[in-house]
Protein backbone atom coordinates (compact mmCIF):
# COMPACT_ATOMS: atom_id res chain seq x y z
CA UNK A 1 0.00 0.00 0.00
CA UNK A 2 2.88 2.36 0.79
CA UNK A 3 4.40 1.81 -2.67
CA UNK A 4 1.05 2.66 -4.23
CA UNK A 5 0.88 5.87 -2.23
CA UNK A 6 4.33 7.02 -3.28
CA UNK A 7 3.50 6.16 -6.87
CA UNK A 8 0.53 8.49 -6.55
CA UNK A 9 2.59 11.29 -4.99
CA UNK A 10 5.13 10.93 -7.80
CA UNK A 11 2.36 11.43 -10.34
CA UNK A 12 1.10 14.49 -8.48
CA UNK A 13 4.59 16.00 -8.31
CA UNK A 14 5.04 15.42 -12.01
CA UNK A 15 1.65 16.89 -12.82
CA UNK A 16 2.36 20.00 -10.77
CA UNK A 17 5.60 20.54 -12.66
CA UNK A 18 3.64 20.27 -15.90
CA UNK A 19 1.31 22.98 -14.65
CA UNK A 20 4.21 25.22 -13.60
CA UNK A 21 6.03 24.58 -16.86
CA UNK A 22 4.76 23.06 -20.10
CA UNK A 23 7.50 20.44 -20.08
CA UNK A 24 9.99 18.94 -17.65
CA UNK A 25 13.12 17.28 -18.91
CA UNK A 26 16.70 16.60 -17.91
CA UNK A 27 19.26 19.38 -18.22
CA UNK A 28 22.83 18.73 -19.27
CA UNK A 29 24.56 21.35 -17.14
CA UNK A 30 28.02 20.78 -18.58
CA UNK A 31 26.92 21.98 -22.02
CA UNK A 32 25.58 25.32 -20.73
CA UNK A 33 27.89 28.36 -20.44
CA UNK A 34 28.16 29.43 -16.79
CA UNK A 35 26.96 32.99 -17.40
CA UNK A 36 23.55 31.73 -18.48
CA UNK A 37 22.89 29.11 -15.83
CA UNK A 38 21.75 29.53 -12.25
CA UNK A 39 24.46 29.38 -9.60
CA UNK A 40 22.54 26.78 -7.56
CA UNK A 41 21.00 24.23 -9.87
CA UNK A 42 18.08 22.18 -8.54
CA UNK A 43 18.60 18.45 -8.23
CA UNK A 44 15.57 17.96 -10.48
CA UNK A 45 15.62 20.67 -13.16
CA UNK A 46 12.43 22.68 -13.55
CA UNK A 47 12.93 23.45 -17.23
CA UNK A 48 15.26 22.86 -20.12
CA UNK A 49 15.10 25.97 -22.30
CA UNK A 50 18.55 27.42 -21.78
CA UNK A 51 19.77 30.63 -23.34
CA UNK A 52 23.19 29.85 -24.82
CA UNK A 53 23.30 32.67 -27.37
CA UNK A 54 22.26 36.16 -26.14
CA UNK A 55 21.46 37.14 -29.72
CA UNK A 56 18.56 34.64 -29.68
CA UNK A 57 16.95 35.93 -26.49
CA UNK A 58 13.78 37.07 -28.29
CA UNK A 59 13.17 33.75 -30.03
CA UNK A 60 11.17 32.39 -27.07
CA UNK A 61 8.94 33.81 -24.34
CA UNK A 62 10.81 32.25 -21.41
CA UNK A 63 14.33 31.05 -20.58
CA UNK A 64 15.20 28.80 -17.64
CA UNK A 65 17.95 28.85 -15.00
CA UNK A 66 19.11 32.42 -15.52
CA UNK A 67 21.92 33.80 -13.40
CA UNK A 68 21.87 37.50 -12.67
CA UNK A 69 24.89 39.69 -13.15
CA UNK A 70 26.07 41.86 -10.25
CA UNK A 71 24.76 44.89 -12.10
CA UNK A 72 21.30 43.38 -12.55
CA UNK A 73 21.02 42.43 -8.89
CA UNK A 74 22.20 45.87 -7.77
CA UNK A 75 19.60 47.52 -10.04
CA UNK A 76 16.86 45.31 -8.60
CA UNK A 77 17.91 46.12 -5.05
CA UNK A 78 17.88 49.83 -5.82
CA UNK A 79 14.41 49.58 -7.36
CA UNK A 80 13.06 47.89 -4.22
CA UNK A 81 14.64 50.53 -2.01
CA UNK A 82 12.90 53.19 -4.09
CA UNK A 83 9.43 51.65 -4.18
CA UNK A 84 9.49 50.82 -0.47
CA UNK A 85 10.74 54.23 0.68
CA UNK A 86 7.16 55.41 1.17
CA UNK A 87 5.06 53.07 3.34
CA UNK A 88 1.28 52.86 3.47
CA UNK A 89 0.15 54.45 6.71
CA UNK A 90 -1.49 52.06 9.16
CA UNK A 91 -4.71 54.07 9.26
CA UNK A 92 -4.90 53.99 5.46
CA UNK A 93 -4.63 50.21 5.19
CA UNK A 94 -7.93 48.57 4.26
CA UNK A 95 -9.32 46.38 7.02
CA UNK A 96 -9.86 42.69 6.32
CA UNK A 97 -13.67 42.82 6.39
CA UNK A 98 -13.75 45.49 3.68
CA UNK A 99 -11.21 43.56 1.59
CA UNK A 100 -13.22 40.36 1.97
CA UNK A 101 -16.39 42.04 0.68
CA UNK A 102 -14.51 43.39 -2.33
CA UNK A 103 -13.09 39.97 -3.12
CA UNK A 104 -16.45 38.27 -2.83
CA UNK A 105 -17.82 40.77 -5.35
CA UNK A 106 -14.90 39.98 -7.63
CA UNK A 107 -15.68 36.27 -7.42
CA UNK A 108 -19.34 36.94 -8.20
CA UNK A 109 -18.13 38.61 -11.38
CA UNK A 110 -15.87 35.62 -12.10
CA UNK A 111 -18.84 33.31 -11.66
CA UNK A 112 -20.83 35.34 -14.19
CA UNK A 113 -17.90 35.12 -16.63
CA UNK A 114 -17.86 31.36 -16.14
CA UNK A 115 -21.50 31.13 -17.09
CA UNK A 116 -20.69 33.05 -20.27
CA UNK A 117 -18.03 30.60 -21.38
CA UNK A 118 -15.13 31.02 -18.97
CA UNK A 119 -12.86 27.96 -19.28
CA UNK A 120 -12.03 26.55 -15.88
CA UNK A 121 -9.93 23.78 -17.40
CA UNK A 122 -7.28 26.24 -18.54
CA UNK A 123 -3.86 25.50 -17.01
CA UNK A 124 -1.72 28.66 -17.26
CA UNK A 125 1.95 28.60 -18.16
CA UNK A 126 2.69 31.19 -15.49
CA UNK A 127 2.16 29.47 -12.14
CA UNK A 128 0.90 32.43 -10.19
CA UNK A 129 -1.93 33.06 -12.68
CA UNK A 130 -3.97 30.33 -11.05
CA UNK A 131 -3.88 32.52 -7.95
CA UNK A 132 -6.49 34.88 -9.46
CA UNK A 133 -5.32 37.27 -6.74
CA UNK A 134 -7.78 35.62 -4.36
CA UNK A 135 -5.61 33.43 -2.16
CA UNK A 136 -5.67 35.57 0.91
CA UNK A 137 -6.76 35.27 4.50
CA UNK A 138 -9.79 36.94 6.03
CA UNK A 139 -13.10 36.03 7.61
CA UNK A 140 -16.61 35.56 6.27
CA UNK A 141 -19.86 33.85 7.07
CA UNK A 142 -19.04 31.27 4.43
CA UNK A 143 -15.78 30.41 6.11
CA UNK A 144 -17.28 30.24 9.56
CA UNK A 145 -19.84 27.75 8.24
CA UNK A 146 -17.38 25.56 6.39
CA UNK A 147 -18.76 22.46 8.06
CA UNK A 148 -22.21 23.14 6.63
CA UNK A 149 -20.99 22.12 3.17
CA UNK A 150 -21.18 18.52 4.32
CA UNK A 151 -24.68 17.20 4.92
CA UNK A 152 -23.50 14.58 7.41
CA UNK A 153 -21.70 17.09 9.67
CA UNK A 154 -23.29 19.22 12.36
CA UNK A 155 -21.56 22.60 12.43
CA UNK A 156 -21.75 22.92 16.23
CA UNK A 157 -20.19 19.51 16.78
CA UNK A 158 -17.65 20.36 14.10
CA UNK A 159 -16.61 23.37 16.20
CA UNK A 160 -16.33 21.44 19.45
CA UNK A 161 -13.47 19.12 18.61
CA UNK A 162 -11.98 16.45 16.32
CA UNK A 163 -14.32 14.75 13.89
CA UNK A 164 -15.32 11.17 14.37
CA UNK A 165 -13.43 8.86 12.05
CA UNK A 166 -16.56 7.57 10.33
CA UNK A 167 -17.86 11.08 9.61
CA UNK A 168 -15.17 13.06 7.85
CA UNK A 169 -14.96 13.09 4.02
CA UNK A 170 -12.26 10.80 2.65
CA UNK A 171 -12.11 8.73 5.83
CA UNK A 172 -11.79 5.50 3.81
CA UNK A 173 -8.91 6.79 1.68
CA UNK A 174 -5.34 5.65 2.22
CA UNK A 175 -3.69 8.54 0.36
CA UNK A 176 -4.87 12.11 0.92
CA UNK A 177 -3.90 15.46 -0.65
CA UNK A 178 -4.86 19.00 0.36
CA UNK A 179 -4.51 22.03 -1.90
CA UNK A 180 -4.63 25.28 0.05
CA UNK A 181 -5.95 28.19 -2.00
CA UNK A 182 -7.44 26.17 -4.85
CA UNK A 183 -8.96 29.14 -6.66
CA UNK A 184 -11.25 28.03 -9.50
CA UNK A 185 -9.59 24.61 -9.68
CA UNK A 186 -6.80 24.98 -12.22
CA UNK A 187 -4.76 22.45 -10.26
CA UNK A 188 -7.66 20.51 -8.75
CA UNK A 189 -8.91 18.94 -11.95
CA UNK A 190 -5.55 17.91 -13.43
CA UNK A 191 -4.78 16.25 -10.09
CA UNK A 192 -8.18 14.54 -10.02
CA UNK A 193 -7.51 13.32 -13.54
CA UNK A 194 -4.18 11.90 -12.36
CA UNK A 195 -5.83 10.19 -9.40
CA UNK A 196 -8.82 8.74 -11.25
CA UNK A 197 -7.14 5.33 -11.48
CA UNK A 198 -6.30 5.41 -7.77
CA UNK A 199 -9.65 4.97 -5.97
CA UNK A 200 -7.89 4.79 -2.61
CA UNK A 201 -6.83 8.45 -3.02
CA UNK A 202 -8.75 11.56 -1.94
CA UNK A 203 -8.25 15.26 -2.68
CA UNK A 204 -9.23 18.10 -0.35
CA UNK A 205 -9.16 21.66 -1.68
CA UNK A 206 -10.03 24.91 0.04
CA UNK A 207 -10.09 28.61 -0.68
CA UNK A 208 -10.83 31.81 1.20
CA UNK A 209 -13.38 32.91 -1.44
CA UNK A 210 -16.71 31.09 -1.37
CA UNK A 211 -17.26 32.00 -5.03
CA UNK A 212 -14.08 30.16 -6.00
CA UNK A 213 -15.14 27.03 -4.12
CA UNK A 214 -18.56 27.16 -5.76
CA UNK A 215 -16.91 27.23 -9.19
CA UNK A 216 -14.95 24.10 -8.30
CA UNK A 217 -18.06 22.29 -7.15
CA UNK A 218 -20.00 23.25 -10.27
CA UNK A 219 -17.31 21.95 -12.61
CA UNK A 220 -18.30 18.90 -14.65
CA UNK A 221 -15.14 17.05 -13.55
CA UNK A 222 -15.79 17.51 -9.82
CA UNK A 223 -16.27 14.14 -8.12
CA UNK A 224 -17.58 14.31 -4.55
CA UNK A 225 -16.61 10.68 -4.07
CA UNK A 226 -12.94 11.57 -4.46
CA UNK A 227 -12.80 15.32 -3.76
CA UNK A 228 -13.97 17.67 -1.02
CA UNK A 229 -13.95 21.41 -1.79
CA UNK A 230 -14.65 23.74 1.13
CA UNK A 231 -14.35 27.37 2.19
CA UNK A 232 -11.61 27.97 4.72
CA UNK A 233 -9.53 30.78 6.19
CA UNK A 234 -6.11 29.36 7.01
CA UNK A 235 -5.39 32.37 9.24
CA UNK A 236 -8.26 31.50 11.58
CA UNK A 237 -6.64 29.30 14.22
CA UNK A 238 -10.03 28.44 15.75
CA UNK A 239 -11.58 27.24 12.49
CA UNK A 240 -11.13 23.46 12.17
CA UNK A 241 -10.61 21.57 8.95
CA UNK A 242 -13.28 18.99 7.97
CA UNK A 243 -10.85 16.18 8.78
CA UNK A 244 -8.57 15.24 11.71
CA UNK A 245 -4.93 16.24 12.14
CA UNK A 246 -2.16 13.92 11.02
CA UNK A 247 -3.86 12.26 8.05
CA UNK A 248 -2.49 14.07 4.98
CA UNK A 249 0.18 12.66 2.68
CA UNK A 250 0.65 15.82 0.59
CA UNK A 251 -0.16 19.52 1.02
CA UNK A 252 0.11 21.95 -1.89
CA UNK A 253 0.87 25.54 -0.85
CA UNK A 254 1.34 27.33 -4.16
CA UNK A 255 1.27 31.16 -4.34
CA UNK A 256 -0.74 31.38 -1.13
CA UNK A 257 1.65 32.23 1.69
CA UNK A 258 2.80 35.46 0.00
CA UNK A 259 -0.74 36.89 0.28
CA UNK A 260 -0.77 36.47 4.08
CA UNK A 261 0.56 39.05 6.52
CA UNK A 262 4.13 38.14 7.57
CA UNK A 263 3.11 38.09 11.25
CA UNK A 264 0.64 35.28 10.50
CA UNK A 265 2.72 33.14 8.18
CA UNK A 266 4.37 31.01 10.87
CA UNK A 267 1.04 30.19 12.47
CA UNK A 268 -0.36 29.05 9.12
CA UNK A 269 2.63 26.80 8.46
CA UNK A 270 2.45 25.35 11.96
CA UNK A 271 -1.21 24.49 11.46
CA UNK A 272 -0.57 22.84 8.11
CA UNK A 273 2.33 20.88 9.56
CA UNK A 274 -0.03 19.39 12.13
CA UNK A 275 -2.24 18.09 9.32
CA UNK A 276 0.55 15.98 7.80
CA UNK A 277 1.09 12.37 8.78
CA UNK A 278 4.67 11.26 9.59
CA UNK A 279 6.50 11.15 6.27
CA UNK A 280 3.97 13.48 4.65
CA UNK A 281 5.22 16.17 2.26
CA UNK A 282 4.40 19.86 1.89
CA UNK A 283 5.06 21.29 -1.58
CA UNK A 284 5.70 25.04 -1.64
CA UNK A 285 6.08 27.58 -4.44
CA UNK A 286 5.80 31.36 -4.24
CA UNK A 287 7.32 34.72 -5.17
CA UNK A 288 11.06 35.18 -4.72
CA UNK A 289 12.92 38.35 -3.74
CA UNK A 290 13.35 40.81 -6.64
CA UNK A 291 10.82 39.10 -8.89
CA UNK A 292 9.60 41.48 -11.57
CA UNK A 293 6.26 41.72 -9.76
CA UNK A 294 8.05 43.31 -6.80
CA UNK A 295 10.07 45.63 -9.00
CA UNK A 296 6.96 46.93 -10.79
CA UNK A 297 5.28 48.24 -7.64
CA UNK A 298 5.06 52.02 -7.44
CA UNK A 299 5.77 54.12 -4.38
CA UNK A 300 2.98 54.12 -1.85
CA UNK A 301 2.14 50.41 -2.16
CA UNK A 302 4.62 49.05 0.40
CA UNK A 303 3.07 47.90 3.68
CA UNK A 304 6.27 46.67 5.30
CA UNK A 305 9.62 45.28 4.23
CA UNK A 306 9.12 43.21 1.03
CA UNK A 307 5.33 43.20 1.61
CA UNK A 308 3.09 45.15 -0.78
CA UNK A 309 -0.56 45.86 -1.50
CA UNK A 310 -1.97 45.88 -5.03
CA UNK A 311 -4.55 48.29 -6.35
CA UNK A 312 -7.32 45.74 -5.75
CA UNK A 313 -6.36 45.34 -2.09
CA UNK A 314 -4.65 41.95 -2.43
CA UNK A 315 -1.16 41.60 -1.00
CA UNK A 316 2.15 40.03 -1.95
CA UNK A 317 5.29 39.13 -0.03
CA UNK A 318 8.59 38.23 -1.69
CA UNK A 319 10.65 35.48 -0.05
CA UNK A 320 14.28 34.44 0.19
CA UNK A 321 15.40 30.82 0.51
CA UNK A 322 16.55 31.46 4.06
CA UNK A 323 13.17 32.82 5.14
CA UNK A 324 11.37 29.84 3.63
CA UNK A 325 13.78 27.39 5.27
CA UNK A 326 13.42 28.97 8.69
CA UNK A 327 9.63 29.03 8.70
CA UNK A 328 9.19 25.40 7.72
CA UNK A 329 12.01 24.32 10.02
CA UNK A 330 10.31 26.03 12.97
CA UNK A 331 7.15 24.09 12.10
CA UNK A 332 9.03 20.83 12.61
CA UNK A 333 9.47 19.89 8.94
CA UNK A 334 12.64 18.66 7.26
CA UNK A 335 13.86 20.39 4.11
CA UNK A 336 14.10 18.05 1.14
CA UNK A 337 14.31 20.75 -1.53
CA UNK A 338 14.61 24.52 -1.35
CA UNK A 339 15.67 26.35 -4.49
CA UNK A 340 15.38 29.67 -6.27
CA UNK A 341 13.89 29.31 -9.73
CA UNK A 342 15.21 32.18 -11.85
CA UNK A 343 13.84 32.66 -15.34
CA UNK A 344 13.92 35.32 -18.02
CA UNK A 345 10.52 36.28 -19.38
CA UNK A 346 10.51 37.99 -22.75
CA UNK A 347 7.99 40.22 -24.49
CA UNK A 348 9.02 39.66 -28.07
CA UNK A 349 6.67 42.30 -29.48
CA UNK A 350 7.96 45.08 -27.23
CA UNK A 351 11.50 43.65 -27.07
CA UNK A 352 11.42 43.74 -23.27
CA UNK A 353 13.22 41.34 -20.88
CA UNK A 354 11.90 40.68 -17.36
CA UNK A 355 13.44 38.55 -14.62
CA UNK A 356 11.10 36.13 -12.82
CA UNK A 357 12.12 34.77 -9.43
CA UNK A 358 10.26 32.05 -7.55
CA UNK A 359 11.12 29.97 -4.51
CA UNK A 360 10.18 26.30 -4.57
CA UNK A 361 10.55 23.74 -1.83
CA UNK A 362 9.60 20.31 -0.53
CA UNK A 363 9.35 19.86 3.23
CA UNK A 364 8.69 16.55 4.95
CA UNK A 365 7.28 15.72 8.35
CA UNK A 366 9.77 13.49 10.20
CA UNK A 367 8.92 9.81 10.38
CA UNK A 368 9.89 9.85 14.05
CA UNK A 369 9.23 12.61 16.55
CA UNK A 370 12.80 12.33 17.82
CA UNK A 371 14.21 13.07 14.36
CA UNK A 372 15.96 16.46 14.33
CA UNK A 373 15.05 19.10 11.78
CA UNK A 374 17.53 21.20 9.84
CA UNK A 375 19.31 24.13 11.45
CA UNK A 376 18.01 27.65 10.99
CA UNK A 377 19.50 29.75 8.21
CA UNK A 378 20.24 33.40 8.78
Amino acid sequence: MMSCSWEAISKVLFRMNVIWRNSVSCLRIRKVPRRYQSGNHPVVPLGSRILTDPAKVFEHNMWDHMQWSDEEEAAARKKVEENSAVRVLLEEQVDQKTEQKLEELSWDHAKTSAANGFSRMHCPTMPEEKNYNKKRCGSSDGQRKAGSHFSNLDSKEHRKGPLKTELFPGSNATFRILEVGCGAGNSVFPILNTLQDAPESFLYCCDFASGAVELVKLHSSYRAAQCCAFVHDVCDEDLPFPFPDGILDVILLVFVLSSIHPDRMQGVINRLSNLLKPGGMLLFRDYGRYDKTQLRFKRGHCLSENFYVRGDGTRAYFFTKGEVHNMFCKAGLDEKQNLVDRRLQVNRKKQVKMHRVWVQGKFQKPLHLTQKTSKLVF
